[in-house]
Order: C-alpha cells, then structure tokens, then sequence
C-alpha cells in the first residue's frame, strides 16, 4: 500500500483500494481500486497515467459490473522494482496477474492507449477467461505521444536521449505536464488540475523518472504487439477519437486487422476518451451488461 506520504489526492466514490503481493523477486505489489457489483471489467490506463484516470468512468458503470482498474507494474501506487522491465510482455503479466490472482473470469477489458494494446494482447493469453475487450486508442504506431505536440516531441525526444535522458525524465514542471496532456484531448478542460496535481504527486516517487523513461523506450514492444491482436478469441470493439495521436492509416490497418471487431469514432474526441468523453465507453459497455 501507499506510505501516508504518497496516498492518492483524489478517492473515487464507491471505490476501495487493493493490493496482490509479488510472486518473486522481480515483481512488485500492483494496486487496484475495486468497486461496484456484477459481471468483472478491467481498466487500464494510458502511458504516464494510473488507475485514477477511470474517476468519471468508474461511477457510470459500477451498478453494473465490479470494477477493477489497475495501477500497471510500476505506474500510480503500483511498486517500482529497481531493474524491472517495462516492455509489453512484462505489463502483460501484471495483467494476468490481476485476473489469475483474483481469479476473474467472465472478464471485460477495457484499455485505453498503452492499456488497449494490453487488454487485447492479455486477451490472447487467457481466452478462457476473456469475455470481450474494448480497446481504446491503440498504442501502437510510431512516435505515440510525440504526435501531440512540439513540446511533446521535444520532451519525449529529450526523455529518450542517450546520457541526459534520465536527468530531463526527472524534470516535469506542471506547466510542461499539463500541455503535453491536454495535447490529447479535444475539450481542454477535460483536464482537471486535481489530477495533473495527482500525476505530479505519483512522478515524485523515487525511481519514477527511471519507469517513465522505461515505458517510452519499450514504444516499439507495443508496436510488435499488434502482431498478436488477430489471436484474440473474444469480441472486440476499437474505439477510436475523431482527434486521436493516431492517422486514419493506422485506425484503418487496425480495422483490416481486425475486420470482425465493431468500431466506433468519437466525434471531436481526442487519445484520452476516458477523460473527456467517459459517457461513450460507459454506454458501449452498460448496452451489453
């Protein structure tokens, strides 16, 4: 669990806060937040976020179903092991570690960005216990977060930079942090201060810097992961914003990929729907409740 020092700032009505225990020595504690009643769906987050970014979210759907939203392996109150990997087959096993050590079946996952990438790989790895995966905002095209801005590129770019790479992941002034996230958003104001305060808050961890930089060099595994998307078993729905970081190129070979998976495009919407547009995913999945 958190330390009183590193608590979340903001609590989700209804909700609860979990942990599952490592089972070795290179795994970390996951935390999660759990609330509601009914059939499981499963949140994950985007790169640079935690299970917080479901605030709106979560309330809109937890009559429904219970509701698990997952701090990844070294991001929100998750644990940071020193040397841990960061790439997509180890955020894939803290997945499946949610839904194997709580034993989940009959599972809906919901995952937007890096989460969506996830949710559809953990979904071709455990079809038995899978029901149905709603992938937000694929993660997985060249540059990523780097398309939503200059200021992205340079800071992302200045992240990635052999030997001063770790001294700019350890700067994040809000001013910088709050413009490259509204970069992803359609409506600005979806970005609450309280949570830029919340994500500040959670990149003052020690060793955080060294997982930011981590997730951003492991971009390419996410990329290699489309590879895995046509085993996936489970009905599939791609959600994706009229504004996304994505080019219709890449929605589209995401649809050729995939021509059996329902789709849907949020007008004006940007990468984080979960923000500004919580109303279209909680409709999607309370529809088939």
């Amino acid at each position: 669990m958190p330390s009183p020092q590193s608590r979340p700032t903001i609590h989700i009505p209804g909700t609860t806060s979990h942990t599952i225990a490592p089972r070795g020595s290179r795994e970390g504690t996951l935390r999660y937040l759990r609330a509601g009643t009914g059939a499981p769906v499963v949140l994950l987050h985007t790169v640079r976020t935690q299970a917080e970014h479901f605030r709106l979210l979560i309330p809109m759907i937890s009559d429904q179903y219970t509701v698990y939203a997952l701090d990844l392996p070294g991001m929100g109150y998750s644990e940071i092991v020193p040397g841990a990997s960061y790439d997509e087959p180890a955020m894939r096993a803290g997945v499946e570690r949610l839904l194997t050590e709580l034993d989940l079946y009959d599972v809906t996952l919901v995952g937007e960005s890096m989460g969506a990438v996830l949710a559809l790989t953990a979904a071709a790895d455990l079809p038995e216990r899978v029901r149905r995966v709603v992938a937000v905002n694929t993660y997985d095209f060249r540059d990523g977060i780097a398309r939503s801005s200059a200021l992205a590129r340079v800071v992302v770019g200045g992240v990635l930079t052999p030997g001063v790479g770790p001294v700019v992941a350890r700067q994040e002034p809000k001013p910088v942090l709050r413009r490259i996230l509204q970069g992803g958003l359609g409506d600005k104001a979806a970005l609450r201060e309280d949570y830029v305060n919340e994500l500040l808050q959670v990149g003052s961890r020690p060793g955080y810097p060294s997982v930011a930089r981590a997730v951003y060099q492991n971009l390419p595994s996410l990329i290699a992961a489309r590879s895995r998307y046509p085993e996936v078993k489970a009905p599939m729905h791609l959600v994706y914003g009229e504004k996304d970081w994505s080019r219709p190129s890449d929605r589209q070979a995401n649809k050729e990929l995939l021509p059996a998976a329902d789709f849907t495009q949020v007008p004006g919407a940007g990468h984080f729907i979960a923000l500004e547009r919580p109303d279209v995913l909680a409709d999607l999945l309370n529809a088939v409740a």
